[in-house]
């Protein structure tokens, strides 16, 4: 089993140098902890509130970052595909080793109404979003009339290898779009253990009935690592009792390196191949130990 980190990007209203320079130095505690993989969220419209956007801010980490795999998330459907694969050509040009689109169809009403667009065809803009990238990734000359109007696009600089995709979803029709037409999978950060089993097994099976081998079958995690048990409950527990991102209990993990290693391999067994990391906590300190004991995790399950 891999382990890669997802570094937060959004933060309560501080000073945004200091916030951004915290996004900096997680990238660099997870390059020294040996993580496997480093990515980044996408979200708009989210002022007062700040959200450091993913293109300029993974150009930045990837100054810091080595030639494991990295990569963005993008919703899909709020991007201007050339516009996207123009983002993404350049990202990959910088990144010394693989690049990976995470990519999903998102939600929001208001995320959505901000950038022009409407939650109801989410899917067709995907798919045709997709399709755009992909084809001007590979040096095409892309026309398009529906659901975009592209006209004679082509994009330079290239990548010199294919930008690897993975399709985050939860529902069972868009487990199936993911298993048709990603390299890769992400299960949601919400999903509780029995759900991450009886997704994963969906998306084994979706696979087969496309006849298509993934690269990746991967879920993020929202983790405390502590230096025992009961300190990483004091940290963590109250985080969750708040309400964290709605999520319920189960689907959070904390505890000592025992522990998380421990649950990071049980989802080896029911399939997964890759654990995304991001911290529940918001003390940089306790987030940079947390990495350093991450080192640790990933050494256990290494091999699960």
């Amino acid at each position: 089993m891999r382990v890669g980190a997802s570094l937060r990007t959004a933060y309560a209203p501080l000073d945004h140098r200091l916030g951004a320079r915290w996004v900096i130095e997680r990238a660099i505690a997870a390059r020294d902890a040996g993580l496997d993989s480093l990515f980044i969220g996408d979200h708009h419209a989210t002022g007062p509130f700040p959200y450091y956007q993913n293109s300029p801010m993974m150009g930045r980490l990837l100054a810091e970052w080595d030639d494991r795999p990295a990569g963005v998330l993008m919703l899909l459907p709020l991007w201007p595909p050339v516009l996207a694969a123009e983002q993404l050509g350049t990202l990959a040009s910088i990144a010394q080793g693989r690049f990976i689109l995470q990519c999903a169809i998102g939600g929001g009403e208001h995320q959505f109404a901000a950038m022009g667009q409407t939650e109801r065809t989410r899917p067709s803009r995907f798919e045709a979003g997709l399709d755009i990238i992909r084809r001007l990734l590979a040096g095409e000359k892309v026309n398009m009339d529906a659901p975009y109007q592209v006209r004679e696009a082509r994009i330079a600089p290239v990548p010199t290898e294919p930008v690897e995709v993975w399709i985050g979803a939860s529902a069972d029709r868009a487990i199936d779009r993911a298993a048709r037409l990603g390299d890769g999978w992400m299960a949601d950060a919400g999903v509780t253990p029995d759900e991450a089993r009886d997704q994963a097994a969906e998306y084994r099976a979706a696979c087969d009935r496309h006849d298509r081998t993934p690269t990746a079958v991967a879920i993020r995690r929202d983790v405390h690592v502590g230096p025992d048990s009961a300190e990483a409950a004091r940290l963590a527990k109250p985080v969750i009792a708040a309400g964290y991102r709605g999520f319920r209990p189960e689907a959070c993990t904390y505890g000592s390196v025992e522990e998380v290693a421990e649950r990071f391999a049980a989802y080896a067994q029911m399939g997964y191949t890759d654990v995304i990391v991001r911290h529940l906590v918001d003390d940089q300190d306790e987030v940079l130990r947390s990495f350093e004991r991450l080192a640790h995790v990933r050494e256990l399950v290494r091999d699960a």
